[in-house]
This record gives structure tokens, C-alpha cells and sequence, in this order.
């Protein structure tokens, strides 16, 4: 929590992004791409985020991560 804190006051804000990154087959996957497969990188700090293709938007905060494993729950078990 506190670490967060220090993060809004001090920490990067991540206005830019790179080119969304993905990973096929079995070469090493980062954390950030083990949610959707695909992520990017902010560009001034270096911190992946997953990234949605279907929604093509960047996955920032926790919440956002367990909305997208749901509903991917959701889609598997039609």
C-alpha cells in the first residue's frame, strides 16, 4: 500500500507504451504476458503490463486482471 502511495507522488506515469509483444510457443513468457499472451513495455521505466488485443488496451491495475480471467472463465465454460 505504501509503496503505491510513493508511486503516485514519485513514480512513473506510463504515457507511453511499446509495441504490443507476443509470445508463442514454448520460449519464456514474462509475468505480464501470462495473463493474455500479449503485453507491452512503458517506455520510460521499463514495467510490463498485459495487453488486450480484442479490447486493444493495456491491462494497469489488479481489478482489471481478475475482470479479464473471469471472463475468460466465463467464455471457456460456453
Amino acid at each position: 500500500m505504501m509503496t503505491k502511495l510513493i508511486d503516485v507522488f514519485f513514480g512513473c506515469r506510463h504515457p507511453r507504451y511499446s509495441f504490443p509483444v507476443t509470445i508463442r510457443g514454448t520460449a519464456r513468457r514474462p509475468q505480464a504476458g501470462a495473463l493474455t499472451g500479449t503485453y507491452v513495455a512503458c517506455l520510460d521505466c521499463g514495467r510490463e503490463f498485459p495487453y488486450d488485443w480484442h479490447e486493444m488496451k493495456v491491462i494497469t491495475s489488479s481489478a482489471e486482471s481478475r475482470e479479464y480471467a473471469a471472463s475468460l472463465a466465463t467464455k471457456e465454460a460456453a
